[in-house]
């Protein structure tokens, strides 16, 4: 039987020699094509980039004088009310007047930078450079210059410094890249000076685009597993091409050392801050003259909005854009100047890089529809608060959970409210009801409920009828924490 099969495979591979043959050949033609596909974006080597770059990639060198020649900041301490105290103090007052200098103490830091013009102007980051007395710039041939701060923005951590070329130096230079067609996955090389160690080359892929991580309002960052350590802060992020598509700025990292996850600022928005301290010595930002929240999917539901997006407005300053233009809050802000506003922190972006004073299309979601704005953006400043309306009667009330009370003096004492507050107090909370899982706590105001303001909780009880007969679940509040506001959708119980 064993032979009689064996006969059988023999005879089928004798007749069927050349399909086999045929077959092999395009299974090894197949397995080519696909090790070649897979090292097709891969280079062999960065070394003719890195070669390229290298030159235009500097270290920044800073020094900061940790006390000046009138202070006493490096005198002897001594226990507060000591008479040894005012010994010192007299002691090393004489010296000064003696003409004898203070003991002084110095304290350098080290990061990165890159040159953007052949003039000598160097991009680096803000806290690279903060509280220095001197700067210098060390090439990569070791040649060292002095440099003096053109400006600095402080909210996207960039900072813009002139090489000071006495000898008409042309220096290398590297140019800006578009980080808005780089994709995930696109192979980066960052250069830089971590540890003090100048002119280090790593290499990694763009991990994900437009990370937030808490460092500011504009937060867009580009995160890459290339890695970078300290020091590396300030230098750039290279595509393939040698074009700038980042600013290395920061890293997540438990131990300090680089884990793989880095964050670069992106190339587009910095070139923006850039241009602009060059040219005004400061960066100008468009203003809209809004605090603004997240749309959860309690919000949307009780504003009838079909899905949880955009930017709720929660205040309005007073005379800014946003009120000349007839916004409120309670709106909810889907489009900027024909950018859809699909995320709350989209907006501040969106707002401050539009040229100021232009006449932009607003479209925002209010009472169940669209409505379209015209808002002349203004330049942002300082923020400027909205008064309310005086408060009305003394009365409590427990409603969704909550003992609720309209505001007397003692409570504006206590509180520390405005004299021009107004709304419902809350007195006490039921640590299982709806309002306290969404964050409400005591001492919180009650301003607004769907939108209509507050004056007593009996007010509040017909609001939350009405919605009940529309069938509504959740109800919008508006509410006031130490003079902060944002809106909160809680379930009706």
């Amino acid at each position: 039987m064993k032979s009689e099969f064996n006969i059988k495979i023999i005879s089928f591979i004798s007749h069927n020699k050349k399909n086999l043959y045929l077959l092999t050949v395009v299974f090894l033609s197949l397995l080519f094509l696909s090790e070649t596909s897979l090292s097709a974006g891969r280079p062999d080597s960065f070394a003719d980039l890195a070669v390229k770059l290298k030159p235009a990639v500097v270290n920044v060198s800073t020094t900061h004088d940790l006390s000046s020649p009138h202070s006493f900041g490096d005198m002897p301490k001594a226990p507060p009310g000591s008479p040894f105290e005012e010994f010192f103090k007299d002691f090393f007052e004489k010296q000064q007047e003696n003409g004898n200098p203070m003991p002084r103490r110095r304290t350098q830091s080290l990061g990165s930078g890159f040159i953007i013009s052949e003039a000598g102007i160097v991009i680096t980051n803000n806290h690279v450079i903060a509280d220095a007395d001197e700067i210098k710039v060390i090439l990569d041939d070791k040649r060292s210059f002095n440099a003096k701060l053109i400006g600095r923005d402080k909210k996207t951590d960039i900072a813009v410094l002139q090489i000071e070329n006495n000898n008409k130096v042309k220096f290398p230079f590297v140019n800006w890249g578009n980080s808005d067609t780089s994709r995930v996955g696109d192979w980066v090389i960052a250069i830089g000076n971590p540890f003090g160690l100048g002119g280090s080359v790593t290499a990694g892929i763009i991990s994900a685009r437009g990370r937030n991580i808490g460092s500011g309002p504009y937060d867009n960052f580009i995160q890459t597993d290339a890695s970078i350590n300290r020091g590396n802060s300030g230098g750039p992020m290279f595509d393939l091409d040698g074009q700038v598509i980042g600013i290395n700025t920061a890293i997540f990292s438990p131990s300090g050392g680089s884990v793989g996850i880095g964050f670069a600022i992106p190339s587009n928005l910095a070139n923006r801050v850039v241009d602009q301290i060059i040219k005004f010595g400061k960066t100008q930002r468009g203003w809209l003259g809004v605090q603004i929240q997240t749309v959860s999917e309690e919000i949307a539901e009780s504003l009838s909005l079909p899905e949880p997006k955009g930017a709720l407005i929660s205040r309005i300053s007073k005379d800014g854009p946003a009120s000349k233009a007839g916004l409120l809050p309670g709106d909810i802000i889907l489009d900027f100047d024909g950018k859809d506003v699909n995320e709350m922190r989209q907006l501040p972006r969106i707002v401050a890089d539009t040229d100021i004073g232009k006449n932009v299309k607003v479209t925002v979601w209010r009472k169940g529809a669209k409505k379209q704005f015209n808002v002349i953006v203004g330049e942002l400043l300082e923020t400027v608060n909205t008064k309310v309306t005086k408060k009305t009667g003394t009365k409590s009330m427990e409603i969704l959970g909550m003992t609720l009370s309209t505001i007397n003096e003692k409570d504006r004492t206590t509180l520390k409210l405005n004299e021009n507050a107004t709304g419902l107090i809350v007195k006490s909370i039921k640590a299982q009801s709806s309002s306290a899982q969404r964050g409400i706590r005591v001492g919180d105001v009650i301003v607004e409920a769907n939108q209509v303001s507050l004056s007593s909780p009996n007010q509040f009880l017909d609001i939350l009828k009405s919605l009940k007969i529309d069938g509504k679940k959740t109800v919008l509040l508006m509410i006031d924490r130490k003079g902060d506001r944002r809106f909160v959708g809680v379930r009706i119980e």
